[in-house]
């Protein structure tokens, strides 16, 4: 009988050799892959599943808070970044103990979204020149100094000349505050929602800015662009063939962009839910069943290895038979479907066992 747990033992490591180098290629991959998720949807838990599994190429989320999703908590690849919604949020005593309470892989922290918009819509309706304010207050010196510390964002503004103007009025601010560091920052959050033209036109207009307008604390003569995350992009109110084109069109550009630090899609969530009323339901990556849609199939099968993925003819860079349309998330163990899965994948694991105990006894 002593033979047998050495047999178990040779027929058992090969499967946990296996899991060791797939899960070590998959935090290399996300390593690699700029795609995130503006994440809102924690209701379908298979969907989460998929979204944040090894296998997917999703290297970082967002949820328009300070407050991580819990269903993510599990993956420590995928990186948490923090959104100051307003300046509300940093006024508050325990602000810099909610973001030190967040998980270690945080490291980027992003600042109002859409202060040139108004709150109805999402924004947050700030004055330039009180963001400017805050930032330097209580924002700047999260970049360094004891403790912990984060690569900040400038604020997200819309995709629009409304936009630009509230960035040229924020910046001058800055520096009228602080005539030697302005408003420092590590990267700036872009929001598009338009045609593929568009936002390479966009992103050439806030390089241009960048370039020519001082943003952090090096020489204020001599200035470069920082790095642009894009948190918001769609194509709105047109169909699945439009969509998936501009996809497909968008996703290798950006990969290819050595600016772009990442970006993430509007639409990780069903179709016919309250998230796409504006937007329409063709820039979900999941339909009402939670199946994946072509888009979805697209956005987490074509980014799967890195920057050099996605042809832009509809094609998958990698790793496409892992995400097909239709592929749904795995159950889980908190929802009936999960708790039938445990029990199959209990027998299966007790009918090897049973197995290999046999092929001992036979041997011995």
């Amino acid at each position: 009988m002593v033979c047998i747990i050495p047999l178990l033992l040779c027929n058992l490591f090969p499967l946990v050799a296996a899991d060791s180098k797939d899960n070590s290629d998959n935090n290399n991959n996300k390593a690699q892959s700029k795609r995130g998720l503006a994440y809102q949807n924690g209701a379908h838990k298979a969907d989460n599943r998929l979204l944040f599994s090894p296998e997917s190429p999703v290297a970082w989320y967002y949820t328009w808070s300070l407050w991580p999703a819990p269903e993510a908590n599990d993956n420590a690849a995928v990186e948490f970044l923090p959104l100051v919604h307003s300046t509300d949020d940093v006024a508050k005593d325990d602000f810099r103990k909610q973001l030190d309470a967040l998980p270690p892989s945080s490291g980027h922290l992003l600042t109002f979204n859409e202060p040139d918009g108004d709150t109805g819509s999402g924004g947050s309706a700030i004055e330039p020149e009180d963001a400017a304010k805050s930032y330097i207050d209580r924002i700047a010196p999260l970049r360094s100094g004891d403790g912990r510390t984060w690569n900040i964002s400038h604020p997200s503004v819309t995709g629009s000349l409304r936009g630009l103007d509230w960035l040229r009025r924020f910046n001058e601010s800055c520096w009228d505050l602080d005539r030697e560091k302005g408003c420092p920052a590590d990267f700036v959050a872009v929001h598009w929602y338009g045609e593929y033209e568009g936002l390479k036109g966009w992103l050439d207009t806030l390089h241009d800015f960048y370039e020519r307008v001082p943003s952090s604390s090096s020489e204020k003569k001599k200035s470069s662009s920082p790095k642009f995350w894009i948190t918001e992009m769609a194509l709105p109110q047109q169909d699945d063939e439009a969509t998936l084109r501009m996809m497909n069109q968008t996703l290798p550009y950006l990969d290819g962009l050595d600016y772009v630090g990442g970006y993430a899609w509007f639409g990780a969530f069903r179709s016919g839910e309250k998230a796409n009323g504006w937007t329409g339901d063709a820039v979900s990556l999941f339909d009402d069943e939670g199946g994946l849609t072509e888009l979805g199939s697209l956005y987490l099968s074509s980014g799967h290895g890195g920057n050099d993925n996605g042809n832009g003819n509809g094609q998958d860079g990698g790793g496409g038979g892992d995400f097909e349309p239709g592929k749904k998330g795995p159950p889980g163990d908190d929802d009936e479907e999960g708790a039938a899965a445990s029990m199959y994948l209990a027998s299966r694991w007790a009918a090897v066992v049973a197995g290999l105990v046999a092929a001992g006894l036979v041997a011995w």
